[in-house]
């Protein structure tokens, strides 16, 4: 019922909402890329794809899901089409040596083709991700020195998802390499896995040997469709129903300014932030878990309640699964792990941290970021962590301190402003001069966001989705997520479709 109903609206709503989107002017942010939480996506892309997917005979869906991707890649780089040729050379480069690495004999000439691989790869993000932060700098220390030589900043447009997609090739490459995963022969198959457009913009890292098998067969009933689309409803309203709202709050707070808000305002509004990347990035999961689901995949779980955590180490395991792993697997292990003794597990856990903080942003704030989720994991390490398990209460305490905290290293880029927020975070450090706030200003924004903050912290802790599992095949919960999908729809045409937040990823 739930699906016949959807696929009904679809029809009426495709129609209605074209009208609507050709009358609105199309701005930057509508162009660049296309978002899931959007009329656009919901109500024209997504149906007529699915059309043309389900009448393509088996042998060429792969055919049709990549073509379908490139074209949903194409809208997001429409004015920067070079982007799109840089996508393809990617894909083409990395199916290219995969195929070399795979044939090749010799160690050393797997592993010299390897290495190509991931420099090649590397090149592109460090080319338009971070030679801007690289050469402002370089600008930086020769001003401190006194010379008036100053060199050109290149910081061009990030292209869409290249942060993903490198990962993504990176990890076959060396899965090729270490022989844990065969290459892929059809270079179509090969560009599919690589473009898949649920997973394209912003993850989950879908490594190839997990969906190797699906890739080559797979299965469509539907069952899967209605769950795939049940799953798509869920994130979608975490996303605009949610999200959205709360991240009204933390912009309140940036709209004011850092230097007028009160204490409780601070922490409300750094709370309402680590409600909002949690639901914005858990929502596009889950929709792009949805999204695979209806078209035979299974894309792996990217979070597992990590706001119910006693120690950051167990946080990380939760949160961002994929990245995680992704580190874990082909940086740490490869570093050696935790095998050759404390020291050199604890410089290991520092390139990760480092990189990973680095990999989010070319800032230094998210250096700063990576370098406190070492310190913080190093010391639960040392003992801290046993402490923390043994009693529940603190840890649980311990975490919304320590994320809240971490958090505003994440939000805040300007360095100065982050230094002015936590001097309203904490008012017994030193105050800079002619600061002053409202000191009504939690009242005012708590009673406007007060509803959301506190469905936000409901849904972190997981208790909804638990009650949805047990009664997902229900008609109230049809009922339900049908009212979550109309809700959404309202809100959308409203205008709250912001983008997703790990798309500046």
């Amino acid at each position: 019922l739930f699906f016949l109903s959807f696929i009904l609206d679809e029809t009426f709503f495709f129609f209605v909402t074209s009208i609507y989107v050709i009358e609105q002017k199309m701005t930057e942010k509508d162009r660049f890329p296309m978002v899931f939480s959007s009329l656009e996506f919901i109500f024209q892309f997504l149906p007529i794809f699915l059309l043309i997917y389900f009448l393509c005979p088996a042998r060429y869906k792969n055919f049709c899901l990549f073509a379908g991707s490139m074209l949903f890649y194409l809208y997001g780089v429409w004015d920067t089409p070079l982007y799109l040729a840089l996508f393809g050379a990617s894909m083409a480069v990395n199916y290219f040596l995969g195929c070399r690495i795979a044939r090749s004999r010799a160690r050393f000439r797997r592993r010299k083709r390897l290495f190509w691989g991931v420099a090649y790869n590397l090149f592109w993000l460090l080319l338009f991700k971070y030679t801007g932060f690289f050469t402002e700098n370089i600008n930086g220390i020769l001003r401190l020195m006194g010379l008036s030589l100053e060199l050109p900043v290149f910081a061009p447009v990030l292209p869409v998802g290249i942060s993903f997609y490198t990962f993504q090739a990176i990890s076959y490459l060396a899965d090729v390499y270490r022989k844990t995963a065969e290459y892929e022969p059809s270079f179509v198959n090969f560009a599919m896995y690589i473009s898949m457009f649920p997973q394209l913009i912003a993850g989950p890292i879908v490594t190839y040997s997990s969906i190797k098998k699906e890739i080559s067969r797979r299965s469509h009933s539907m069952r899967a469709v209605e769950e795939g689309l049940k799953t798509f409803t869920i994130g979608l309203g975490l996303k605009v129903l949610l999200a959205n709202r709360l991240g009204g709050l933390w912009n309140e707070a940036g709209t004011v300014g850092y230097e007028s808000i009160s204490t409780p305002f601070a922490w409300l509004a750094i709370t309402a932030f680590s409600l909002q990347i949690y639901f914005d990035f858990y929502g596009y999961s889950l929709m792009a878990k949805g999204l695979g689901r209806i078209m035979g995949f299974t894309i792996p779980e990217n979070f597992h309640d990590p706001y119910l955590s006693l120690s950051m180490t167990e946080f990380w395991r939760r949160w961002h699964m994929t990245l995680g792993s992704w580190f874990r697997d082909y940086v740490y292990i490869p570093l050696g792990g935790s095998r050759k003794g404390k020291l050199m597990t604890f410089r290991n856990m520092l390139a990760v941290w480092a990189l990973t903080g680095f990999w989010h942003g070319a800032s230094w704030n998210f250096i700063l970021w990576g370098l406190l989720m070492f310190a913080l994991i190093s010391v639960e390490k040392l003992g801290l962590i046993r402490i923390l398990d043994r009693v529940p209460a603190l840890g649980h305490l311990y975490m919304a301190f320590a994320i809240s905290v971490s958090w505003v290293l994440f939000a805040v880029t300007d360095l100065s402003q982050m230094a002015v927020y936590f001097t309203r975070l904490f008012p017994f450090l030193p105050q800079p001069e002619g600061m002053a706030y409202f000191a009504g200003d939690y009242l005012k924004y708590g009673r406007l966001y007060g509803l959301s903050l506190a469905a936000g912290l409901v849904f972190a802790t997981g208790l909804p989705m638990k009650l949805y599992r047990r009664f997902k095949n229900s008609p109230a919960a049809a009922v339900v997520l049908l009212a979550v999908f109309w809700g959404c729809v309202y809100c959308m045409k409203m205008g709250m479709d912001d983008p997703f937040l790990y798309f500046r990823f």
